[in-house]
């Protein structure tokens, strides 16, 4: 089997595309070799990114392990929500669990909780304090406005604060005047049961742009083990505008979003989840070397679990920075932010959380400083966050990272840097009962910050204007990780939350893409991690020292997107994940087909087929609920401009 699937793949990446441009090499089209010219890797290295550093730099110079999806690299995937389109980064872990929820990580450490890293979408934190991770459920949007999607591989706590431990995912929309006019979206298939979006662009004078939308699909039931319907059905609706002004000096950004949505993990009863965001962004531009931006947002959410329990969360946020130069060589970026999570709990008799109301607080300042040490070939950047929140108090995260050019085309860097997760509600306010007044599992109000210290050693090359390649290898040392600790025999209760569990892990992150014809273009990488984790002598931890993480040793991930005779696009995404050692998930090879006919400007036909290579599979065994396979299915899209 294994060795029909290697052939299968060979002929759909290799023989197939030889062939068609042998057959018809003279027929291609020019407005397709125009088209792909908009995905050159030479253009892809100019993109400028933020994660890193908060100021736009180019991808080619940053000193860090960082990826960027694009928002066509997301088009021609066939994806169809944002999990989706993350598996496009090779140096991410992700695992679909059932129909809603995923598992979604770096560098490790993945699980349906998974609590080291940070997410955000147009720089609005996406976070819940319940357990300091995403609800990847309600994280939606319209991917034909997605612009790029950044994946940082590595801490980022120094700008970006606690949780940013082991990466970040930044999603960045397209600017209003980017979208104008009409787009009609509508789709049906087998898993992707219906999905339908609309969204229109208009302009109200002449720096002022906007745009509305609303979408909705529905994703169809995973199988159990057994081959049974697992009955968690997904619904989905969400609608929002954004509107952005750009003046001479100045740039306005403000967006809203509200989405109901209705997952079903557990396949009993669905869960109802809901909310609204407003976000709005000044920046100012003093001189060419100087800005300053100050961003503010609302998040209201609503998780009601139709089994009495709920969560209502109110955040509140706003952050400032300020970037100049200081002489010929430095540049320094120094801000501030302050975060109100107003948290409460509908509880249980048996599973409750200790004060069910709690407004959590976080405020921080930050100084960054870029030290141009040989001009055009080495830079130093050294940086410190000291940020205070409501359970440990004060925090300092500091990082040091050097980039140096060795020629024009490759950047060598290296950076050490110490990042925090933050305890959560779970890790201090939890409390399970096994029957009234007898507990089961408790927090602690006395769990410390889980740490980090990484050590990253990184080169990127780009080869004329064909090929890139990009190498980090990385070595992080934790303390305090989660453990659960057993209580006095002889019942061994309560179980309470501590922090026994110390280590390392280390591991390789490799991606390239090379451009081997005018109409064909391959992007992939590839990511070796092992973990190396031990249990403290004063702890029992009843996980055995696996810190609620189950994460492959080897991934790999090609996409392939041609631009065929005839206005017809072809691409394919393959990727192979290595069994999950604790509780074991066999290896798996994933292959997505997307097919698409633009016969002109306005119309755009796809049939994707996702998951080919078998009728289902697992990726991921949660503690709860059972495990479920993902299925082989085919959709169906239109997509009109206007």
């Amino acid at each position: 089997m294994e060795m029909k699937r290697f052939f299968y793949i060979i002929f759909c990446f290799i023989i197939l595309p030889m062939g068609i441009y042998a057959q018809d090499h003279n027929n291609t089209t020019a407005s397709a070799a125009v088209k792909l010219k908009k995905l050159s890797i030479e253009e892809l290295m100019d993109v400028e990114v933020m994660s890193v550093s908060k100021r736009p730099e180019k991808l080619a110079e940053v000193a860090s392990a960082i990826q960027v999806i694009t928002g066509e690299d997301i088009r021609r995937s066939g994806a169809t929500s944002i999990p989706e389109a993350l598996r496009l980064a090779s140096n991410l872990q992700v695992a679909q669990v059932n129909a809603s929820q995923w598992a979604i990580s770096a560098r490790g450490f993945n699980n349906v909780l998974a609590n080291k890293l940070l997410v955000m979408i147009d720089g609005r934190t996406v976070y819940t304090p319940m357990y300091a991770g995403v609800f990847w459920d309600v994280q939606n949007i319209m991917l034909e406005d997605v612009e790029r999607i950044e994946v940082v591989s590595g801490p980022g706590g120094t700008l970006w604060g606690a949780n940013a431990v082991n990466g970040i995912i930044n999603i960045v929309t397209k600017n209003a005047q980017d979208t104008q006019g009409l787009l009609a979206e509508a789709g049906v298939g087998t898993e992707l049961r219906g999905y339908g979006a609309l969204r229109y662009g208009g302009k109200l004078s002449k720096n002022v742009y906007y745009r509305l939308y609303t979408m909705a699909y529905k994703k169809g039931s995973t199988a159990t083990l057994e081959g049974d319907d697992a009955n968690d059905e997904w619904t989905m609706a969400q609608s929002g505008f954004q509107l952005d002004w750009e003046g001479e000096k100045d740039q306005l950004k403000v967006q809203g979003n509200l989405y109901d949505d209705r997952p079903n993990p557990d396949g009993v009863s669905d869960i109802r989840a809901s909310g609204q965001n407003a976000l709005a962004r000044w920046t100012h531009s003093f001189s060419n070397g100087s800005d300053f931006k100050i961003q503010i947002y609302y998040d209201h959410t609503w998780r009601d679990f139709r089994n009495g329990f709920a969560q209502r969360l109110k955040t509140y946020d706003v952050d400032a920075y300020h970037h100049f130069r200081l002489g010929k060589r430095q540049e320094i970026t120094w801000g501030f932010g302050y975060r109100l999570m107003a948290d409460r709990f509908r509880n249980l008799d048996l599973l409750r959380f200790e004060p069910g109301e709690r407004n959590l607080h976080v405020y921080n300042i930050f100084i960054q400083d870029k030290i141009n040490i040989v001009p055009e070939r080495l830079d130093l950047t050294i940086g410190a966050k000291l940020e205070h929140n409501s359970y440990t108090k004060w925090q300092f995260q500091p990082s040091s990272r050097l980039a140096f050019s060795l020629t024009k085309s490759q950047t060598l860097w290296a950076a050490v840097s110490r990042a925090v997760r933050n305890p959560s509600r779970i890790d201090t306010d939890f409390l399970l009962n096994a029957a009234p007044g007898v507990p089961f599992l408790q927090g602690n109000k006395d769990f410390k910050s889980e740490e980090v210290l990484a050590y990253e050693l990184g080169w990127r090359m780009q080869y004329e204007t064909s090929f890139t390649l990009s190498l980090a290898t990385f070595y992080n040392i934790y303390d305090n990780l989660r453990t659960a600790e057993p209580g006095p025999p002889p019942l061994n209760l309560p179980i309470t939350i501590s922090n026994g569990v110390e280590g390392n892990t280390y591991g390789v992150e490799f991606m390239g893409s090379y451009q081997p014809l005018a109409w064909w273009q391959l992007r992939g990488g590839y990511t070796f991690l092992k973990k190396e984790l031990t249990i403290k002598p004063d702890s029992r931890d009843l996980n055995g020292g696996r810190v609620e993480s189950n994460d492959p040793e080897h991934q790999f991930l090609i996409q392939s997107m041609m631009d065929l005779p005839g206005k017809t696009e072809l691409g394919f995404v393959v990727r192979h994940i290595k069994e999950l050692p604790e509780p074991r998930v066999a290896g798996y090879w994933g292959l997505d087909v997307r097919l698409a006919w633009r016969p002109n400007d306005m119309l755009e036909f796809n049939v994707v087929g996702q998951n080919i290579l078998d009728e289902e599979h697992l990726e991921f065994i949660p503690a709860s609920p059972t495990p479920r396979n993902m299925q082989r299915g085919i959709y169906g899209k239109i997509v009109c401009r206007f």
